[in-house]
């Protein structure tokens, strides 16, 4: 079956149709990682938004247990070539049959570098993924133009708390759309990890007596999140070691008088260079991410920026003065993507034990 690809400037793929064949409007955002697109579908900081993967092929290897949530979460899905026949001996099932169980929308056969060229020259965009071949481009793009990713922390979140037991310290993780690999990455580490909903109030958080608090990434603009943003500052308030990722970082900058902004095209990939400024070494990471802090809005005295991206200069972290507080724009725990910065997980460990 065929199917369009439409962007809002009116430009127009043409392929054929993968996963569901409802129609579906998004953001439309690029990942260059070379795998792992089993953990990019199950990541749910891409609630809100359709991925284009500019690795050329993908589904080789099918779908395994490496998921980082309980289901996919992006809007749609873009590829060059999905292979038909996966060959892994962990797979359990073809990308085809998991994009129609999860009800997203595709499309392959386009020429996915021509697209990331036209996102990285004009920015993200969204766009529109339609079967029906007598669509009307003059109806379509006011509804493309108006589409907003709005409030999807509210979506991505979990519905209670629970805890993944441990022997050492207790961690209280917040879930703005955590990967699995956070908490995993904690809990191998010996600490008791009680994840808990994104919109729970600082003082349970606080009553519950935890050794280290932890934001997690999550979707969306991070302005949006006033509510979770007013409970950070009463957390930042406390001893209480902080460890923040992605969303989490931009929103205790928030928190603290920052301002975020929107880039152009945002860094989603597993190969992005950061360079940690305590001790000038580069690491590769991964990220995925849409917003950066604007670190020259943060007071000096409140805190400094403690990783920058080497590409562009962007802003990749923010130390905290006098605070057991550090955060970091980018994915230490991967999945998918280089573990070089796992050693920032240890750093909090020391964090937490100093602080007892």
């Amino acid at each position: 079956m065929k199917a369009f690809l439409i962007l809002e400037d009116g430009t127009v793929f043409t392929g054929t149709s993968i996963g569901s064949t409802r129609d579906m409007i998004s953001e439309i955002v690029f990942n260059t990682s070379m795998t792992g697109y089993l953990e990019v579908l199950t990541d749910p900081s891409y609630a809100g938004q359709a991925v284009v993967m500019t690795y050329p092929l993908i589904g080789n290897y099918g779908i395994t247990p490496d998921m980082e949530s309980k289901k996919a979460w992006p809007d749609g899905y873009i590829v060059r070539e999905l292979s038909r026949m996966p060959s892994n001996f962990r797979c359990e099932g073809s990308i085809q049959d998991f994009l129609k169980e999860q009800d997203i929308p595709g499309i392959a056969g386009i020429d996915t570098r021509a697209l990331t060229k036209i996102l990285r020259e004009k920015g993200t965009m969204n766009g529109m993924i339609t079967t029906n071949e007598n669509y009307d481009l003059e109806e379509i793009l006011p509804k493309l133009k108006s589409y907003v990713v709005g409030d999807v922390v509210s979506k991505v979140t979990c519905d209670k708390k629970y805890v993944l037991e441990g022997s050492g310290p207790k961690v209280a993780l917040m879930d703005f759309g955590a990967k699995n690999n956070i908490a995993k990455s904690l809990n191998q580490r010996g600490c008791e990890v009680t994840v808990y909903p994104a919109f729970t109030s600082a003082e349970e958080i606080i009553e519950s007596n935890p050794d280290g608090i932890m934001l997690s990434n999550g979707p969306g603009d991070p302005s949006t999140c006033v509510s979770i943003i007013e409970e950070i500052k009463k957390l930042y308030h406390t001893d209480i070691p902080i460890f923040a990722i992605c969303l989490g970082h931009q929103l205790m900058a928030l928190a603290n008088g920052g301002k975020t902004y929107k880039l152009k095209y945002g860094h989603r990939g597993g190969n992005h260079p950061v360079k940690d400024l305590s001790n000038n070494r580069v690491y590769i990471s991964s990220q995925n991410h849409g917003y950066a802090v604007d670190a020259s809005t943060i007071d000096p005295e409140i805190a400094e920026a403690a990783f920058v991206n080497v590409n562009d200069g962007t802003n990749e972290g923010m130390a905290y003065k006098g605070k057991n507080i550090f955060t970091v724009q980018f994915h230490p725990e991967a999945c998918p993507g280089p573990q070089d910065s796992g050693y920032l997980f240890d750093r909090f460990m020391d964090m937490m034990k100093g602080a007892r």
